[in-house]
């Protein structure tokens, strides 16, 4: 008798098999470690790169201990590596490369030859790659262990993780709540300990958006700076906006060596839209090195912050200050409300015809975000360009106006909110301008965990009726506030920097964990 399932359904759960089979083959694996910690506790590169570099662990050992706490499919050739790994080095006494043995998993949108790259769609399964992303091909010269790919939403557009093939991703502190996203798999596998670095790409805050919600560090660099060849995507040929590829990971140490291993490595020689930009050692130190300015940006005047939210971020801010560092207040004005509404859905063409081609239902929000555009034409698109130019241009000359009262110097970054809220219940998330308009002017951006809410320090939901929102997205936000349910939830602050200063925005980041997370380090 035929199977009363949809065709999508029945090839959905077929995927979903070869995940669960992956699992059940290495269930049984024990981490035999010649020491009695917990690796997967350790949270910094360099502190396991050492332990592997003086032979205290094995890339053996440690795939193993990562592997116990994954659910995707990518094992057996993890442990391959290892093994490779472990007899490069008992054969000449060193490691293969600065990432030796370093577990890493990617969003599902990296290629790696002879896995699937399905971008939450179910047209893509059971279709693998050729040929491995730039990017993969660097990590795995260097010695990195590739042990997962993590999931994400439907389409990639979205600060959710949910798609009809492999489900929703929730919060792993409240499963009523979402990690983030777009880039929500892999943020919610690190706050697991399931990983030390993971990769995803960034087109409106994928990458802050689950690292200010989960408690972790994330950077996203300007366009260019780190190979995007061989990444799928729903919007590709789309270059209003480019998306672009970055780190998360649980401490920020990690961040500044992947991020410089992988700049080091030469990416432009394999991508023809990498900038030939060597890292700057200088430019990162150089800022370590001296009172900084720093702009506060507390409001974009769209969406005002939570309580929480602008609670911390004067917290830091006032920490910042005691230290020896300049503030000075920075103003949106009107230039991030105009660089949002510059930004321009094309009417989901592509995305439609993904859906289409797997027979899948839309998620709603996705369907929601597609019908809200339309298309427009080659004429339009350039008019659109023009614009953009034009409010970039407008944005530069804001920057260098801005100057320290004490010394003259210009603003060296910008400190400001990630998000208008913390983590939030499944499908609640909406405005994503404190992250967006950095995709849109290209600036480099990195967040950093920062605090928590509290019930203790931060009012209780009766503050909701002495608000006045400004508009209807402003409305959402205030009524989205519950002290109650998202107490203990992380927040974040984000770092500006402007174009192609991943450097800068690093050696800043540096200075503030310093000073507002030294307990941890």
């Amino acid at each position: 008798m035929a199977s009363l399932e949809p065709e999508w359904v029945i090839k959905a759960q077929r995927k979903r098999q070869t995940r669960e089979d992956a699992v059940v083959r290495h269930s049984k694996l024990r981490a035999f470690l010649s020491s009695e910690e917990d690796v997967t506790a350790i949270a910094n590169v360099a502190e396991l790169y050492h332990k592997l570099e003086s032979g205290q662990l094995t890339a053996s050992e440690v795939a193993r201990a990562y592997i116990q706490n994954l659910t995707e499919v990518l094992f057996d050739d993890a442990i391959v590596k290892a093994r490779e790994l472990d007899v490069e080095f008992c054969k000449y006494g060193k490691t293969v490369g600065p990432l030796h043995g370093i577990p890493m998993t990617l969003k599902d949108q990296f290629n790696v030859k002879d896995y699937d790259s399905t971008i939450g769609y179910v047209g893509r399964a059971f279709k693998p790659a050729k040929d491995d992303a730039v990017l993969v091909k660097l990590l795995r010269e260097m010695g990195a262990v590739i042990i997962a790919k993590t999931n994400l939403p439907q389409s990639i557009m979205w600060c959710e993780t949910e798609n009809p093939l492999w489900g929703l991703t929730v919060h792993p502190k409240d499963p009523d709540f979402t990690p983030g996203g777009s880039t929500g798999g892999e943020g919610a596998l690190l706050a697991l300990n399931g990983s030390l670095v993971g990769w995803g790409t960034d087109i409106g805050g994928s990458i802050r958006i689950p690292a200010h919600m989960l408690g972790l560090y994330g950077l996203k660099p300007s366009s260019g700076r780190l190979p995007y060849q061989d990444v799928a995507v729903s919007t590709e040929g789309q270059e209003h906006v480019p998306s672009v590829i970055g780190p998360l990971a649980r401490s920020l140490s990690s961040i500044h060596l992947v991020t410089k291993a992988v700049i080091n490595s030469c990416p432009w020689k394999l991508d023809p839209k990498c900038c030939p930009l060597p890292w700057r050692e200088a430019m990162y130190d150089e800022v370590k090195s001296r009172p900084l300015v720093i702009g506060l940006l507390l409001d974009d005047g769209v969406v005002k912050v939570h309580p929480p939210i602008e609670r911390v971020l004067k917290e830091v801010a006032a920490k910042l200050k005691q230290a020896g560092h300049e503030i000075i207040n920075w103003d949106p004005a009107d230039n991030h409300r105009e660089c949002i509404e510059i930004m321009v859905s094309d009417g989901g063409e592509d995305i439609r015809r993904e859906v289409q081609a797997g027979g899948e239902p839309f998620i709603p929000h996705v369907e929601a975000l597609v019908n809200k555009g339309k298309p427009i034409s080659v004429y339009e698109y350039w008019q659109l360009n023009k614009r953009k130019l034009a409010a970039q241009k407008r944005y530069m000359d804001k920057w260098n106006s801005m100057r320290s009262l004490i010394t003259g110097r210009e603003v060296d970054i910008l400190l400001m909110p990630t998000m208008s809220h913390s983590a939030v219940p499944h499908r609640r998330c909406r405005w994503v301008g404190y992250t967006k308009i950095w995709n849109f002017l290209d600036y480099s951006t990195v967040v950093i965990p920062s605090g928590d809410v509290s019930k203790e320090l931060d009012p209780g939901n009766e503050i909701q009726s002495s608000y006045v929102p400004r508009n209807d997205l402003d409305r959402w936000n205030w009524e989205t506030y519950d002290i109650e349910k998202m107490d203990g939830m992380a927040i974040s602050v984000q770092i500006v920097g402007r174009r192609l200063e991943e450097e800068k925005v690093l050696g800043v980041a540096q200075v503030i964990d310093d000073i507002i997370n030294k307990s941890k380090h």
